[in-house]
Formats: C-alpha cells, structure tokens, sequence
C-alpha cells in the first residue's frame, strides 16, 4: 500500500522561545492502532452500542503497533489524468474499497460514513487524520464520504466540483452540494439506508448534532439507525501505512501580540458560565484552546495549533495535553494561570467522571449547576461521555465569540502585518511579470509559489504560510482550491489568467490575499468578468450597514455585478481571518451558510471579502481583501442603532491592464485612486531604494484613473 505525497508539507517550525523560527519538511511514516473493548454508552434520548478503542478516541501519545489484523496488502496506482495544464492524481480506490467493506461486513455494517474532519471538528487536518482522502482520493479540504456494501459517494460543494471530478476513480459517485436535485450526502445515506440497514460512523468524527439528525433521518426512510463505532475502519484499512500522529512543541504568544492575558479571558468565560449557570465548559476546538491560553503550536499545517482539549470551570482549568510539548516555562506560566496540564489520552475519562458526578449532583438538589457546555461543533463521542442530553448544553462556543471580536493590539497586528505582506507580494508580482515578459523565463506555477515564500520569508516576524499557495495559470485558475505540485502543475502562461491566492502566518495576525493578473493581452471577455468582480469587492467595501446585520444579508452586494449579466461563483464571499491562528475562523462570514444567518457582524471582525467568477477550462478569476468591521458615522441614526462599515488592510494594487474602465462609475475609480494612494503611502517607503524593479512596478500599477 503506497500513501500518495507528490510534495514535502511544509510545517510552520519554531522553538519555544518565540524567537528563532524555520521551516521543516515532514513526510509520513508509520501509525498504530490500539487494543479495543466493547461497552455500553447510554444517554438519556437513546441507547447507543459501541464498539471502543479506548484510546483511539485521542490518537495515542504512545501507541501499538498493528498486529492482530490482517488485511490483505493493498496497491494504490496513481493514474494521471491530463486535461489542458491541468494533472491530478487519480487513485485507484478498489483494493481499498474491498478491504473496508470487508470489514464491514464483519461487524454487519451495511453503510460506513467517513467524515473529512478530525475529533476536533477541524477543516484543516493532520496527515494522520486525512481518511475520507485516503479512502477515496479526493484531497479537497471539505467532502464526506459514504461507503455502502456496492456503492460509494463523495459528496463536496461548488468550490471542489472540478477537483473532485478529475480525482475520484470510476468506484465514485459525485454528490455536487448545493445543486438542484442532488441530494445531500445526508439524504442519499438515508435513501440507501431503507429495508433496515444499519448505518455506522466514527463518533469522534462527527458532531452531536448532524449525528442526531442523520440518526433521525435514517429512521424515518426505514433504515436502522445511526451506531457510533469507534474503532475506526478506515484506519484498519490504512495500517501502518497511517502518518504518525504529530507531536510538535508549543510556544507561549506574548501579551505584546495577544493584547490580553490568560487570566484574563478565563475571568471573561467564567462569567459566561455564571450567565448560563453552567457547570463548565469543555473545550474541543483547537484555536479555541491556543487563543484562551495564549498558545501557538504546529501540529496541523498552516494552522499554529496543537492538539489539546479543556475543562473550564468556576474556581478551575484543565489543560489536557502531551506534556511533551510544553517546556519549562510553558508549564511554569501555565501554573501562574492557575491551570492544570493533565494527560490528552485522560479527556474521555473525566467527562465520564463529570457525568457521574452530575447525577449525584442532580439528586441531591434540584436547583445545582448540572450542565456543561460544549461547542454545537464538538464529537458526538464527548457529548455521549458528558452523559448526554440530560447533562450537555450545545452551544455556539463563547470562546469562538470572544476570538472573533479583535482587541486593539490585535488589529494593530493585522493592520501592520498586511502592510508587510503587501512588500512581499508586491515584490513577487513585480518579479513574475519582468521574468515572463523580459527575461522570457520559463516558470512553473510551483516554482512561482515557492518565489513568493521567499520574498514573505524576508519580512519581519514571519513564521510561515497560513495554506497552501494557490498559484494557478490559464485553465487552473478555474479550479477554486487549486493545489499545484512540482512535476505535476502548469507552466505560467504570460498570453492568460495568473490566479495567486496565498496568505502567511505573522506573530502579529494572519493574512491571506487573492490577486488575479494578466502579464500578455486579456480578451474582452476575461476584462468584462474582472472588472464585474472588482466592481463587487468595491461595492462590499464600501457598505455601510446598521448593527445586527449579518453576513449573510450583505451577500448579494458583492453578486449583483455579476448577476446582471447571469454569473455567479460557487463560493462564499468571505470568511473569518484568526490573529496568527487559523486562516478560516468562526462564526463570522459572508455567504449563503446558515452559520451566517445567525451571526452578526461587529466591530473587531476580520474577515476576507473576495468575490469570483470561473469559466471551467478557461479562466479563473478571484479578487480578496481582508478588512476589520469597525463602526462609522452617519448622518443620522435611525433606531438608535450604530452603523457598521469595512475598513480594508490589504496593501496590494489591482491589475490595471485587467481593468475595463468603461464600466467603472466615478465614485469607483476614485475609490480606486484613494486605494492605490493608501498603498502607496504604507508600502513603497518599506521598499529599497534600489529595488527598482518593485518601485516601478507599483507605480504604474496605482496610475490613476
């Protein structure tokens, strides 16, 4: 069995000092699997059979080799399927398949769900943690896979539907989400579920609440329920095979860049817990846990996070963690803070403990604080460990709340980590366009990425990428997550559309900034499209909206350029941007999604706007800023209510020679002149002086109109 790595991943490195910093490359090795028990789990809705590897709950600090399973060795053959520039990998998932369903006939499972998230409920995972790709293929970020006895389906959404359709192998179904007539992956389980077949899923995996839906769902097309199996069949599939579990050091992020002490935010979530007279709250989302202590860690690319869970209580906090990774003055900064480091492997064993203690709470008065909190987004397994219903309260967690909200250090942080961000792509695109039209360099679209690392790498507090450089020419621009691959990716085309969207990781805040370029002659057509989306991204920009309004209401104002002439993007138009944490953050955004219904924008957000628009096989083209909600005055004030408005920090121009002023108003170019002025003012005095080749380029780029 061959785990596919066509390139090294790149690994945010750094010592525990805060000081000295560099990038690793990992590759994956070995992984392990532990012993296995059956118990009974019960709540107070239901009575769930499950099948428990005790510490496959928590990927084992110290784990045990496979030895009592057999599977047959299975050989993964890449296939390359060539269409235009564009080469994705394709694997042949048969052996696979037939190994998995193997197995699940021996546990009498007739549907096995694979979800794409980790047991923390992340987007972005681990290696060791990438089974719906290891099982079908696809490595797009967002996708569920669904195995039954004879069919297999992945469903994803708009943003991966050109990726998922040259990666998956003929074994696969596409379910394209969001399209008329085209189940969800809820929905078409349900469907396969009829005559009373038994369903089964990982419960570490899933939420408690899309696992009680489908569970109901399931019921009502005739199915026999949803069973929660915590030996993992993909991992047994996946054997030694399996990356290791990663186990990197943790650093401690100063107040100079945090804004706010430990103590502090435990005082802000202890008083959340008093208003809702919980218990407690048990933490599970990583950048839940590395922002209320004040921590960053590398386990999971791009992402400086590391896994842990928490328990906060009125007079008390846990820290579950491998000790291993904390040095001395972590765990001595830890202690000042009043908080407790125990084992990761012991979380499962104190919620069932707290569980037990609940119930003799609850019998002993009626009126004590029997529920903890958790995050709507946390395992059905810890809800089911807490005791269930009767004894968890799901909610949005207050922590992702108080995150969102940006403090003034913070916002300076992100304000001045743009501005250098903006040197370094300024100096890359500067760079790109002199090798492509006067040195007639050959480039390919990962030898530009990697240019443009390095020019981030020379900026101050760099500590790596926030994700992976989409760096895609002509056709691959259309592919919204495009991932290029040395050996395996497009030459840059200087006659088409070159997409960069690319973001990196500052002690003082994140970025992330998507540029469309065109180096040769655009069409009339690739011109109309940017020019339709940059008139969105300005029209976004400029809004100004009462207090409470959402993401989702301000949706259609960066659409309706496009919509006039009957174009849209499958993609939201903007996401939550964490402070040197993760690149996507909740609850805050602008799209369609229900989570954006419910979640007002306010001052202190940071968040992307960046609508799109992809012509398959063509063209891509995307614009993004990042930008703070911040309160602005109006002429009046109707309702008493403040009003809201955008205040952009992305430092780098726009592509003139993409531009069809035509269509343009004046108020738009003038926002445009008054944008190419603020970069000038905060970037080209950061340039050197004889760095003519940047300093020309900027200039013509803010020519104004």
């Amino acid at each position: 069995m061959r785990y596919i790595w066509a390139r090294p991943i790149k690994r945010i490195g750094f010592d525990t000092s805060v000081r000295s910093f560099k990038l690793s490359c990992t590759r994956p090795s070995s992984s392990y699997l532990t012993s296995s028990r059956v118990r009974q789990l019960s709540s107070s809705q239901q009575t769930i059979n499950c099948i428990t590897r005790t510490t496959h709950l928590l990927c084992p600090t110290r784990p045990v080799p496979v030895a009592s399973f057999h599977q047959p060795h299975i050989q993964r053959k890449t296939i390359h399927i060539q269409k235009d520039t564009l080469e994705m990998e394709q694997v042949n998932t048969t052996e696979s398949l037939s190994a998995l369903r193997g197995l699940m006939k021996e546990r009498n499972v007739d549907i096995y769900i694979v979800p794409s998230e980790d047991s923390h409920g992340s987007e972005y995972i681990a290696p060791c943690d990438k089974r719906r790709a290891f099982i079908s293929g696809f490595t797009g970020s967002a996708g569920t896979a669904v195995v039954t006895l004879d069919k297999a389906a992945l469903a994803t959404d708009g943003r991966y539907f050109n990726q998922a359709g040259k990666q998956l192998d003929q074994n696969w179904h596409l379910l394209k989400t969001g399209l008329q007539d085209v189940p969800t992956w809820q929905d078409w389980t349900a469907d396969e579920s009829a005559g009373g077949k038994k369903v089964a899923v990982d419960p570490t995996l899933i939420s408690s609440p899309i696992a009680d839906k489908l569970n109901e769902s399931i019921k009502k097309a005739g199915g026999a329920g949803l069973e929660a199996i915590s030996e993992n069949l993909i991992d047994l599939v996946w054997g030694t095979e399996r990356p290791p579990h990663p186990s990197e050091p943790v650093i401690l992020l100063p107040v100079k860049y945090s804004g706010k002490e430990t103590s502090a935010k435990l005082a802000d979530l202890r008083k959340e817990l008093e208003k809702k007279k919980a218990s407690g709250f048990v933490l599970s989302l990583l950048d839940d846990i590395a922002w209320l202590f004040n921590l960053r860690g590398n386990d999971i690319d791009y992402n400086p996070v590391f896994f842990s869970y928490a328990i906060v209580t009125p007079d008390s906090a846990t820290l579950y963690i491998d000790s291993a990774k904390l040095s001395t003055e972590i765990q001595k900064y830890l202690a000042e803070n009043k908080v407790d480091i125990k084992p990761y492997k012991d979380i499962f064993a104190d919620t069932e403990a707290l569980a037990a203690a609940a119930v003799e709470s609850e019998e002993g008065s009626e009126t004590s604080k029997t529920k903890y909190l958790i995050s709507t987004k946390a395992s059905w397994a810890l809800k089911l460990a807490l005791g269930g219903d009767k004894f968890v309260e799901e909610v949005r967690t207050p922590v992702g709340d108080a995150k969102a909200l940006k403090n003034d250090t913070e916002l300076d942080g992100m304000r001045n980590c743009h501005i250098r961000d903006g040197v370094a792509l300024i100096q890359f695109f500067a760079w790109l366009e002199d090798q492509l039209n006067v040195q007639k360099t050959v480039l390919d679209e990962v030898q530009a990425a990697d240019k443009l690392e390095e020019f981030r790498k020379k900026q101050s507090d760099f500590v790596g990428l926030s994700f992976d450089t989409i760096s895609s020419t002509g056709p691959n621009a259309a592919v919204i997550h495009y991932k290029p691959e040395p050996g395996n990716c497009g030459i840059v085309d200087p006659n088409a559309i070159y997409l960069c969207d690319s973001g990196a990781q500052f002690l003082d805040g994140t970025t992330d900034t998507t540029r469309t370029l065109h180096f040769g002659t655009p069409t009339p057509e690739e011109k109309k499209a940017y020019t339709l989306v940059l008139k969105g991204n300005i029209a976004l920009d400029q809004a100004v909206f009462p207090k409470g309004t959402t993401g989702f209401a301000l949706d259609a104002l960066a659409r309706q350029y496009l919509w006039k002439y009957g174009l849209d993007y499958r993609h939201g138009t903007g996401h939550g941007v964490g402070s040197f944490l993760n690149v996507h953050e909740g609850p805050i955004g602008i799209g369609t999604r229900k989570q954006y219904i419910d979640v007002p924008l306010a001052p202190g957000n940071v968040l992307s706007i960046e609508p799109g628009y992809y012509e398959d096989g063509k063209y891509g083209i995307r614009i993004e800023n990042l930008a703070i909600v911040k309160e602005v005055k109006t002429e009046h004030q109707f309702g008493d209510k403040p009003y809201l408005g955008f205040e952009h920090v992305t430092m780098v121009p726009y592509c003139r020679n993409l531009i069809d002023v035509g269509l343009l108003t004046q108020d738009e170019k003038d926002w445009l002149n008054a944008s190419s002025q603020e970069i000038l003012k905060n970037v080209l005095p950061r340039i050197d002086e004889d760095d003519v080749l940047t300093k020309k380029w900027l200039e013509k780029e803010t020519q104004p109109f």
